[in-house]
């Protein structure tokens, strides 16, 4: 297209692109304009929530419908060009709000003082990367990161070869699968009265179930979150308790997708049952224990409730996550902590990148 040609169709349509940006953007702020006076308003709580969701839903719904509507009048060459950004723009823009613009405002505070005032260079990774207390939580996550990896991986592997060959497999991974649907938060509480401990002269009803099986069989309670390193143990029991099913359901998925003809081809050839999960049903599904073991493994790095339930960080079981909580809520530095948060994310993206990269070739599952 001329030069000439070209500003002979923007006046031509001019009007066109303008209202394809006014009209849309005038929706949005209506919708928004409708959330502060519902954030505000003194109505019945159940009423603000039926009205909330009702405007929610069907304002996007016209937001999106009238943008494409006006989209549509454009000729169609610009309707080609513009149509997806209706679409995923509003995607992005969220993406932009809520992850990308906190990501910068925390590596900004990141080399600010504690008030967040004041510029100090790389004080606060220093201190990330050398305080005593940062050291023991980098160890208390390499823990979790390894052990409950392994146990959470090699058990959900396990059950599901074997619940594969049972008839009442349904069962069994409705049973091994059903802690996935209780919050880490729930899982603590409820853990912590497991682990319960009142002291030597405590009878049965006063301790925990585990130090009540403890004297059941001639033994004595014990203090099991506050001895470390041990309690780091106890406390991975949770999450390796929470993670199994979740495991044990994908590679479960992932078995069943193996043809049938290989395994009894395989076992006709003299195979026996260990030969064939080495050497068919392992390769077979390394795609898939590779992507629920960088999943995991993030998981680990962030691991924060269980922790803060259970122990607050005490006696020797402090991670990474709980640290950063500490160091803003509750000695209110906001440098340290968004450092902390920096680290914590620099350990996750080449985990993330790896997992995103098995996902783009299609070996994941």
């Amino acid at each position: 297209m001329s030069k000439p040609s070209l500003l002979g169709w923007l006046a031509a349509n001019l009007g066109r692109i303008l209202i394809s940006i006014f009209v849309p953007l005038v929706t949005f702020l209506v919708l928004w304009q409708g959330f502060i006076f519902l954030r505000d308003s003194n109505a019945p709580q159940m009423v603000i929530v039926l009205v909330a969701i009702l405007w929610g839903v069907g304002g996007v719904a016209a937001l999106y419908a009238i943008s494409n509507w006006l989209v549509e009048q454009l000729p169609t060459q610009w309707t080609a060009r513009l149509q997806p950004f209706v679409f995923v723009g509003p995607a992005l823009a969220i993406l932009f709000w809520f992850l990308a613009l906190p990501t910068l405002r925390t590596l900004d505070l990141s080399f600010r003082d504690a008030t967040g005032q004041r510029y100090i260079g790389i004080s606060n990774y220093i201190f990330a990367l050398t305080d005593r207390v940062m050291l023991e939580a980098f160890r208390n996550n390499l823990l979790w990161m390894v052990f409950g990896t392994f146990f959470c991986v090699g058990l959900g592997l396990v059950i599901a070869v074997l619940a594969d060959r049972s008839r009442f497999e349904t069962i069994y991974k409705a049973i091994i699968f059903m802690p996935m649907a209780i919050s880490f938060v729930g899982a603590g509480v409820i853990w912590k009265f497991v682990y319960t401990y009142k002291g030597e002269g405590a009878g049965i009803s006063e301790i925990g179930l585990l130090n009540a099986m403890v004297l059941a069989l001639g033994g004595q309670s014990q203090p099991w979150l506050q001895i470390p390193p041990w309690n780091n143990f106890f406390l991975i029991a949770i999450m390796v308790w929470l993670q199994t099913g979740f495991a044990m359901v994908v590679i479960s998925s992932a078995i069943k997708g193996i043809s049938s003809e290989v395994l009894e081809a395989a076992r006709v050839d003299g195979a026996n049952e260990f030969q064939v999960f080495w050497h068919i049903i392992i390769p077979s599904i390394r795609g898939t224990l590779l992507t629920v073991t960088t999943t995991i493994i993030i998981f680990s790095l962030k691991l924060f409730d269980i922790v803060r339930v259970m122990t607050g960080g005490n006696n020797g079981t402090n991670v990474i996550a709980n640290e950063f909580y500490l160091q803003r809520f509750t000695y209110s530095n906001a440098g340290r902590a968004s450092a902390i948060a920096i680290i914590l994310l620099l350990a996750v993206i080449p985990v993330m990148m790896y997992n995103l990269r098995q996902f783009r070739e299609r070996r994941a599952f």
